[in-house]
């Protein structure tokens, strides 16, 4: 039996029980895919996120999983993960290096002055297109969208938040509109920049309490339609997230807090 290392870390937010939970299993060596697989179906948050240090100070390669695929980009896991690494095991580092398989190179950032960790990601501009068949009864919206845009995901923008806090999706509809990986709404905040929510039925995941990687969306959107690359957003899911965001030409810059919730071992 091998034991391995598992902290739950709540990210994007200063308080427990806030912002995304997301599980960060270190590894020595990479497990087979199945037996990851196997650990974030076992653990049913939205992500799980694997990483192993490589021969270079500093960096380490890093994979997300859903409960039921690997996915490309995750940013609250990424988040969650460089907090365990500066927090657990090397609290004076002020810089990570993430090697990801389809992602590329992702730098984290910590600010130590303000609790703040920066997340350096690609940033995923979305073009405008026409609203699916299906899209509106399965958000189960009272008003349609003022716009309808896609990136890997599709991006339906509201006029105010409280058309987006109305939404309430019946996610086997929504599952069968499968040519993007997700559903983002978004909505001028009433007290912040922008507002989002994030649904992913077909990836196991109705609805994410808060998405980095949607802001690699949101953020060129809303800085095009603001006029300033420096924006403040809130995901208004039920546990809420805050983000600080920055576009920099073609790289969005994330900024957001984490607390650790769990630490423990796995048993296999």
């Amino acid at each position: 039996m091998t034991s391995i290392k598992i902290y739950q870390v709540d990210a994007f937010t200063d308080q427990l029980f806030g912002g995304n939970p997301a599980a960060v299993c270190p590894l020595d060596k990479w497990l087979p895919d199945a037996v990851m697989q196997n650990i974030a179906a076992e653990n049913n948050l939205s992500e799980t996120a694997f990483f192993v240090p490589t021969s270079s100070d500093n960096t380490y390669e890093l994979r997300w999983f859903t409960p039921t695929v690997e996915i490309d980009l995750c940013g609250h896991a990424t988040l969650a993960t460089a907090h365990v690494i500066f927090i657990e095991m090397s609290p004076m580092k002020q810089e990570i290096n993430f090697q990801t398989k389809k992602a590329g190179e992702l730098i984290v950032y910590r600010q130590k002055e303000n609790d703040l960790y920066t997340l350096d990601f690609p940033a995923r501009p979305a073009t405008k297109v026409d609203l699916p068949t299906g899209m509106l009864s399965a958000l189960q919206s009272e008003k349609a969208p003022i716009g309808v845009y896609k990136a890997r995901d599709y991006l339906l923008v509201y006029e105010n938040e409280a058309d987006v806090k109305q939404l309430s999706p019946n996610f086997t509809a929504l599952s069968k509109i499968d040519d993007a990986f997700a559903v983002i709404v978004t909505a001028p905040g009433d007290e912040v920049d922008f507002v989002s929510r994030f649904f992913a039925p077909n990836a196991g995941v109705p609805e994410d309490p808060v998405c980095g990687s949607a802001h690699c969306t949101l953020t060129p959107f809303w800085s095009e339609r603001l006029g300033k690359n420096q924006l403040h957003a809130y995901q208004i899911s039920a546990r809420k997230g805050e983000l600080w965001l920055e576009y920099k030409d073609d790289r969005v810059l994330l900024s957001g807090k984490a607390v650790t919730y769990l630490k423990g071992e796995i048993n296999i």
